[in-house]
């Protein structure tokens, strides 16, 4: 992850939109995942807590289990948000994040509908504050946060 990425407007974009996201990080985060199961319901098998298979995405929205990964989710962002100006401090940390979600059978494309469930949250949260430079700031931050994540199924695949 290149430092000096994003220029200092996007920063600048992207901390004033999570200011306002980042209020209520548990609401905004299931309004992510529940677009992401909207979007690739096949996700749903891949969140089992204590051997339990969740019969819908309802369920799984409401177990205190999946509450508790919306929140680590929801601080991963927050911590890119925060590393703005030096997100290669967060490359190794989020390479082995990477490792994690390969290892429960996440597959990389999946990276593209919660990309989508991303830009989905922050359009409703808001509103018309979500303007196409705050798109294109988010985007961007989130394409590097994938990039390095991506790293992680490299790093299997060489035995890393």
């Amino acid at each position: 992850m290149e430092s000096g990425r994003l220029s200092s407007t996007e920063q600048a974009l992207i901390r004033e939109s999570w200011q306002k996201v980042s209020s209520n990080l548990l609401q905004h985060g299931t309004i992510l995942f529940t677009r992401l199961f909207d979007l690739d319901p096949d996700l749903l098998p891949l969140f089992q807590y204590t051997c339990k298979q969740f019969s819908s995405p309802q369920e799984c929205l409401s177990s205190p289990e999946f509450l508790d990964h919306i929140r680590k989710v929801m601080l991963v962002i927050d911590a890119a948000v925060t590393h703005l100006e030096n997100l290669s401090s967060l490359e190794e940390y989020l390479v082995n994040l990477g490792k994690k979600h390969q290892a429960v059978g996440v597959k990389v494309d999946s990276f593209s509908a919660v990309g989508e469930s991303l830009m989905f949250m922050l359009e409703k949260c808001l509103g018309t504050a979500f303007s196409p430079d705050v798109r294109e700031a988010w985007t961007r931050l989130y394409g590097a946060v994938v990039k390095a994540m991506s790293h992680g199924w490299d790093a299997r695949k060489e035995g890393k």
